[in-house]
Order: C-alpha cells, then structure tokens, then sequence
C-alpha cells in the first residue's frame, strides 16, 4: 500500500494479513519495498508464526520479484497473483487496507 508521508513522499507499508485467522502479525513501514525486503519481513513473521500454504498477492514490482519467488518455491509456499485491476479477488485485505488510506480516519 502506498500512502503520503508527512513530507509529501510516498511511504510504503507491506501489511501481512492471514486471512483465515483474520489477523496482521506485521506491518513494516518503508520508502520503497523490493523483493528481498518482501523476503526478510516475510521470514521474520514466518519463523514465529508459521510457514502459510499459500500467499494471497497483488501484481506489485516487490511481489513479481524473483526473490520473493525462489523464497516461496523454497518453503513450498504457493504465490497466489490477483488479476491485474481486480481489488475485489483480494477483498479482505482492501477493506482491512481502506482505513489507512482515508485521510478522514
């Protein structure tokens, strides 16, 4: 998700949401997210919590990357892309993400 800071930069926060639980184990705020930041979060929150089955994600650089790709085939962890313009193949996570994005909140 990408939102304006205090500055007027973009800041970038990489929320991981287990849906089935519906919980947040992490929200790491960053300027700019690549794969390998995508990996170390991931690995970090995985070790406490668990390796997931499947990991819902958006068509994002950070997610497309091939880091994030070698870490998923590596653990047995099935990247599962929403369509390109779809928010609603990943509804959960866009109304858990709305609240942050409203300037009115």
């Amino acid at each position: 998700m990408v939102n304006a800071g205090i500055s007027g930069s973009e800041i970038r926060d990489l929320l991981l949401e287990a849906v089935e639980r519906r919980f947040c184990p992490a929200t790491d705020v960053r300027l700019q997210y690549r794969g390998q930041d995508v990996v170390q979060t991931r690995e970090r929150i995985c070790r406490k919590v668990g390796y997931p089955k499947t990991i819902r994600v958006d068509n994002g650089s950070e997610f497309i990357s091939r880091d994030l790709d070698l870490w998923a085939c590596a653990r047995q962890v099935t990247l599962d892309f929403s369509r390109p313009g779809k928010a609603t193949d990943n509804g959960f996570i866009e109304a858990f993400n709305e609240p942050s994005s409203d300037p009115n909140a």
